[in-house]
């Protein structure tokens, strides 16, 4: 399909989106624009495979979204950062998934020792996770389950990377409900897997991590 056939596409496809939405509900735009209550913010990769509000049959209005390669969180990135502030605290998320997925293009590059260019930069927070679980990655004979184990360790460092940060303990310290998850999405199934790593307070973080607040 050539681009200019493809943009056309997309464009008609909205069309066709609106007045199948409207034909179900007249006044689902308007709803819509009135305001947003999501009770989950979803930190996903930025792969195209990975749609967040299609794999688990969420409708618009549903899931705040961040998303990045590999699905990090990295404590010195404003964006994730604000995105994560305007969740917690002025949506009211009560859930954060991080999801990360089977066959990820920037976990195997962090297997590896070539150059990518720019992106290498990015890619040396995930070689971080691997440096923390070489012994248990290292005994991994199979090289496609090493992948996918790295894949998995990779996701619960960024959910206690989450509970580590001011705004999440900040929440929780003002006794606001807030849990973490962590999951990884199958290519080639469709499904998540829940990998039970689940944030629910400071207390379940190395207490050298553990904020203590000054009262007002």
């Amino acid at each position: 399909m050539k681009h200019n056939d493809f943009y056309k596409k997309i464009l008609d496809n909205n069309k066709a989106w609106v007045e199948e939405k409207l034909a179900i509900n007249p006044s689902y735009f308007k709803r819509l624009s009135e305001n947003q209550t999501p009770p989950l913010l979803w930190i996903g990769c930025s792969d195209s495979r990975v749609p967040a509000n299609e794999i688990i049959g969420a409708e618009p209005g549903d899931v705040f979204v961040h998303r990045n390669i590999a699905n990090m969180v990295i404590h010195s990135d404003m964006n994730m950062l604000s995105v994560l502030d305007y969740a917690v605290n002025i949506l009211k998320v009560k859930n954060i998934i991080v999801c990360g997925h089977y066959g990820c293009g920037g976990i195997l590059a962090a297997m590896k020792n070539e150059s990518y260019g720019l992106i290498d930069n990015w890619i040396r927070h995930i070689k971080t996770v691997y440096r923390l679980h070489h012994v248990e990655l290292n005994q991994i004979e199979s090289e496609t389950e090493r992948f996918n184990r790295f894949v998995e360790l990779n996701v619960q460092e960024q959910v206690y990377d989450l509970a580590k940060t001011s705004i999440v303990q900040q929440a929780w310290t003002q006794k606001q409900e807030l849990s973490i998850h962590g999951w990884v999405y199958g290519l080639n199934s469709g499904y998540v897997t829940d990998l039970q790593v689940n944030v629910t307070s400071n207390q379940d973080l190395d207490e050298v991590y553990q904020l203590k607040f000054k009262k007002l």
